[in-house]
C-alpha cells in the first residue's frame, strides 16, 4: 500500500518527504511559533525547538503535560482540547505526531481549530495512522472478544483514509501540498508478550469492561491469533500504516472548494 499525493513545494523547504523525520517536512524556522498539537510528554516539542522555533505544547492529558513540563523546562506546555482549543494569537505552524488518530470524537473539529490557530498561509503538518493501521492486531482484538462471548471491543483510535483526510483539509480551508500513505511495519517495544502487551498499552480502554478473570486467557489468545502475521524470529511486529500530511492556510477571503468541483466558465 502506497498512496501518494505530491504537490510538494517551496512553502515547506526542500526535503526528500518519504520516510523524512517529521520535523524535516514541518521544516520550523528560528523564530517561528509552532504548536505541537497532542504533545504528550514533549518529544517531538523539544525537536522543533532545536531548530530555533519558538515551541506551545498542547495535550488533554494533565498527566503528560506535567511530565512534558519537567522534562523540558524551557519550553512551554498546557493542557487543552483539541476539539476546541483557543490561542490568542496566530501561529506559524500546527505540527502533530502520532496524535490526531486519538483525536475521536470530532476530527473536523479538530482541523476546524488548527485552521482557526494559524495565520494565512501558516502549515499544518501531521501525521497519523491511516486507514489499515494495525488491521491485523484489531481483527485479532474482535476475534478474541467473541471467542470469549463479550462484546464488540471499543476502539479508541480514528484512522481516516487518504481522500476521506484530503477532503476535510480542503473544505476546511487547506491548500494540500503533501499526502503519503503507506506501510511501516515497526518492531513492539511496549513489552515482552508481544500483541497482548500492546493492547494493554493502547487499548486500555477495550479492557476496562472485561471480567478481570478473562483479561489473562483474552489477551492470550489475541497473541494466538495475531502471532501468524506479526510474529517474527527477531519479534513481534506491529502492521502500523501511516497517512502524512502537508497542508498551507488559504488566503483570507479564498473560496473554499470541495475536491473535484471545478470553478464556473468566467463572464464573456
Amino acid at each position: 500500500m502506497n498512496w501518494a499525493v505530491t504537490t510538494y513545494d517551496s512553502a515547506f523547504g526542500y526535503v526528500s518527504a518519504h520516510g523524512a523525520p517529521l520535523v524535516d517536512l514541518l521544516d520550523p524556522q528560528p523564530g517561528e511559533r509552532v504548536i505541537d498539537l497532542g504533545c504528550g510528554t514533549g518529544a517531538f516539542s523539544a525537536e522543533i525547538a532545536e531548530r530555533g522555533a519558538e515551541v506551545l505544547g498542547i495535550d488533554g492529558s494533565a498527566e503528560m503535560v506535567a511530565q512534558a513540563t519537567t522534562m523540558h523546562p524551557g519550553l512551554s506546555f498546557v493542557v487543552g482540547d483539541a476539539h476546541d482549543f483557543i490561542v490568542g494569537d496566530s501561529f506559524d505552524a500546527v505540527a502533530s505526531n502520532a496524535a490526531l488518530h486519538w483525536m475521536t470524537r470530532d476530527p473536523d473539529a479538530v482541523i476546524g481549530r488548527v485552521h482557526a490557530a494559524l495565520r494565512p498561509g501558516g502549515r499544518f503538518v501531521g501525521e497519523l495512522g491511516g486507514a489499515g493501521n494495525c488491521a491485523e492486531l484489531v481483527v485479532a482484538m474482535q476475534t478474541a472478544w467473541r471467542v470469549f462471548g463479550l462484546g464488540e471491543p471499543e476502539l479508541p483510535w480514528y484512522f481516516p483514509s487518504p481522500a476521506e483526510y484530503a477532503v476535510k483539509l480542503e473544505d476546511a480551508g487547506f491548500t494540500l501540498r503533501l499526502l503519503e500513505h503507506a506501510d511501516r511495519p515497526t518492531r513492539m517495544t511496549e513489552g515482552p508478550n508481544g500483541a497482548a502487551d500492546w493492547v494493554r498499552a493502547y487499548a486500555a480502554r477495550a479492557l476496562a469492561d472485561v471480567p478481570p478473570e478473562l483479561v489473562d486467557p483474552l489477551l492470550s489468545r489475541v497473541n494466538d491469533l495475531a502471532a501468524p502475521a506479526l510474529r517474527r524470529e527477531s519479534g513481534w511486529v506491529a502492521d502500523y500504516v501511516r497517512l502524512r500530511f502537508a497542508a498551507v492556510r488559504k488566503p483570507d477571503g479564498a473560496t473554499v472548494m470541495p475536491i473535484g468541483a471545478m470553478p464556473s466558465d468566467p463572464p464573456l
